[in-house]
């Protein structure tokens, strides 16, 4: 288990939870909408719409690791609630304002509510690459076959 310092941000709800596992097998923590003093009404988005939700913190992930925002499965069949760039990553070296970007893919408008579980974080190992260029790929079966090629 690596250890992950959260700071609460000023005007942020400190009675909203931080992301926490719920329960022992989870592999992603909830995380909850935070909006600041003044706006703890929510965010009504429209279907189509999107939004950046304020989590009311900000974090210090260890050199090695970044953490993944990925949408909830509940929100997503219930409501259609998603987000546009699943999973996002949050890199080590970043100390500012978590948000989440969430996109209504509904058919009714969806309510933001203060507090509301929104997303789940996931910890997740980096492996940097080196990359270079070179004259030719080496052959596989696939080839250069694109989308599909494999039948599926």
């Amino acid at each position: 288990m690596i250890s992950i310092a959260i700071t609460r941000l000023e005007g942020a709800d400190p009675e909203v939870p931080l992301p926490d596992y719920a329960t022992a097998g989870a592999a992603g923590a909830d995380i909850r909408a935070n909006f600041p003093e003044g706006e703890r009404d929510g965010v009504v988005l429209a279907p189509g719409a999107r939004a950046l939700i304020p989590a009311g913190f900000a974090m210090a992930i260890p050199e090695g690791y970044e953490v993944q925002v990925r949408p909830r499965s509940g929100l997503a069949l219930k409501h259609g609630i998603t987000l546009p760039n699943t999973p996002g990553t949050i890199d080590c070296d970043y100390r500012g304002p978590v948000g989440i970007i969430v996109m209504n893919a509904g058919s009714e408008p969806f309510t933001v509510e203060h507090g509301a579980r929104i997303a789940q974080l996931v910890v997740a190992p980096v492996v940097r690459a080196a990359f270079s260029s070179v004259a030719a790929l080496d052959e596989t079966p696939r080839g250069a076959g694109g989308f599909g090629s494999t039948g599926a």
